[in-house]
């Protein structure tokens, strides 16, 4: 799976801690770690999901900066892992940009911090996911993916286990650690 993985960030539809669906800000702390974790894990393409146009001008702006020659000298680290970043509108335009490239769909995984009866644990995903496949993995900010997203994913990752009944990691932290647990199954 790690050779034709894909990620995205979701930042609408997500719901809010009330319920509401909702779209969320792009953060820059989003941006600069999501992307290091994705480098380091293989990821291919790394896709910042938004509808706005506004938020797609402070990608670029943020990404403007990290393009020059300053932040080479910098951080040239963080240079290479925000070359894998990509702005997107919509979940289904970043699922078009992967069949561009993989000239076939991807199969999606949802996650969530949500117990589903379907979902799918950590060491069962690579076996179901045919090798020649892409994988779009996504994740939701906000308090997550909207159930729309969910229903309509091929699979829904289990949701990530601490030893006592508190789940509610941050998306950077659930990125690393879903990342490196499906690149280790392998």
């Amino acid at each position: 799976m790690k050779n034709k993985l894909y990620l995205g960030l979701v930042h609408y539809p997500v719901y809010n801690k009330f319920n509401e669906v909702v779209k969320t800000s792009i953060t820059n702390l989003d941006l600069h770690d999501i992307a290091r974790s994705c480098l380091t894990f293989g990821v291919k393409k790394y896709y910042v999901i938004h509808p706005l146009e506004s938020m797609k001008e402070l990608v670029n702006k943020i990404m403007g900066f990290w393009e020059s020659d300053i932040a080479r000298i910098y951080n040239k680290d963080r240079v290479d892992a925000l070359t894998i970043l990509e702005h997107s509108y919509s979940i289904e335009d970043a699922i078009k940009a992967i069949v561009n490239q993989e000239q076939v769909a991807p199969i999606v995984i949802t996650t969530t911090a949500k117990r589903l009866d379907e979902s799918i644990s950590f060491s069962k995903i690579s076996s179901v996911i045919p090798a020649d496949k892409p994988v779009l993995l996504l994740f939701g900010t906000g308090n997550g993916l909207h159930e729309g997203v969910i229903k309509s994913s091929d699979f829904v990752l289990e949701p990530i286990s601490g030893p006592n009944e508190y789940n509610h990691l941050s998306v950077r932290s659930a990125v690393a650690i879903i990342l490196d647990r499906l690149t280790s199954e392998e």
